[in-house]
């Protein structure tokens, strides 16, 4: 039997493009292993689904900035690089495959101690300061955007990012009915996160006797965010957020507000839903870097976040609908988004 180690964690973005291998590679006949951290959110997705084994390591996070944990969390991924040369050794997986984030560097590491062949993926423009220090030990890294496979040399593969196949199996009328509109008016979808889309959130909020004019809003505005004031607020309905319900929400929008994330964008390509783009600054400014690369080939609008306010949302909204059939053909000219099909290519090339 062929087997397979995953890893990646730290944000569900580090871990839903593994989501969308898993059922694939059960499919083929691997046997399915994930390497995470003990408490990290890979843990909470991956542990309980019954085709994997989940296996926890020690590992530190990698901070551009001052941290007195920087002293010590060096020592945590060195020990969880043993932890995993031991997992490995034992295993003896024909290949890993990271998806990056901070768990991979000490996976990766043990990988490579082992003399097992390793593939990667970066879903942003430029690669993630994890990914950068395993590109040394990779047969090849896996990417979203072209740009970024430029600035990895001869080891980028634009494949494009894996997506979970329920995406894009959404039903209008199911998506109406769940947030209770007739379908007589555009819907205007928000989606973007938690914490990083609080902002966005509460702009939406305040434009919304604007924007229920022209549209119904279809609010997914991340957990504990829900605003109680508003419930009952005719064309306007919101969720903390959703999941088997999410491919649905997805159908019935006509048009989308969302952050910058590369996950994000990869859905929206793939899901060919013109879209207003409000990078969340920070770190590295890879949303940004992200919303722009789609600005600049035509396949998004595009607005900073200090020009975001209740009076110049709506017509960023307004502009985006009268763009929106441009759009979808430039979006639809594309290669296909979904790079589950291609990742998988490069899994199959260099498997012992």
């Amino acid at each position: 039997m062929k087997r397979i180690i995953l890893t990646g964690g730290g944000t569900a973005g580090h871990v839903s493009p593994n989501q969308a291998l898993i059922p694939l590679l059960e499919r083929e006949g691997w046997e399915i292993h994930y390497i995470g951290t003990k408490s990290g959110i890979e843990r909470t997705l991956i542990e309980p689904m019954p085709e994997v084994t989940y296996h926890a390591v020690s590992s530190g996070k990698l901070r551009r900035y001052f941290d007195l944990k920087n002293f010590t969390d060096p020592f945590r991924v060195i020990a969880g690089a043993f932890q995993s040369f031991s997992i490995i050794r034992s295993l003896q997986p024909s290949i890993v495959f990271s998806k990056g984030g901070f768990v991979s560097v000490p996976v990766v590491m043990g990988a490579a101690l082992c003399g097992v062949p390793v593939v990667m993926h970066e879903s942003d423009i430029t690669p993630g300061l994890a990914n950068k220090l395993c590109k040394p030990f990779a047969k090849a890294v896996c990417t979203t955007f072209p740009e970024c496979a430029k600035l990895l040399g001869d080891k980028g593969v634009q494949t494009g990012t894996p997506l979970r196949a329920q995406i894009l199996s959404g039903n209008r009328a199911r998506g109406l009915a769940l947030a209770g509109f007739q379908g007589d008016k555009p819907v205007l979808m928000m989606i973007g996160g938690s914490l990083g889309a609080q902002s966005v959130n509460a702009v939406l909020r305040e434009a919304l006797p604007a924007l229920t004019k022209t549209y119904d809003v279809l609010h997914i505005c991340g957990k504990g965010n829900l605003a109680a004031e508003l419930e009952g607020t005719p064309g306007y309905k919101q969720f903390e957020y959703l999941t088997e319900a999410l491919p649905d929400a997805y159908a019935c929008a006509d048009i989308l507000l969302s952050r910058a994330g590369s996950n994000s964008l990869s859905e929206i390509l793939a899901l060919k839903k013109p879209a207003l783009l409000i990078p969340y600054h920070s770190g590295r400014g890879d949303q940004l870097l992200n919303a722009r690369s789609l600005q600049e080939r035509g396949l998004a609008h595009v607005m900073v976040q200090s020009d975001l306010n209740a009076q110049s949302l709506p017509p960023a909204i307004d502009a985006l609908w009268e763009d929106r059939e441009l759009l979808m053909q430039r979006m639809n000219a594309l290669p296909d988004a979904d790079g589950t099909q291609a990742v998988l290519a490069q899994i199959h090339k260099y498997a012992k």
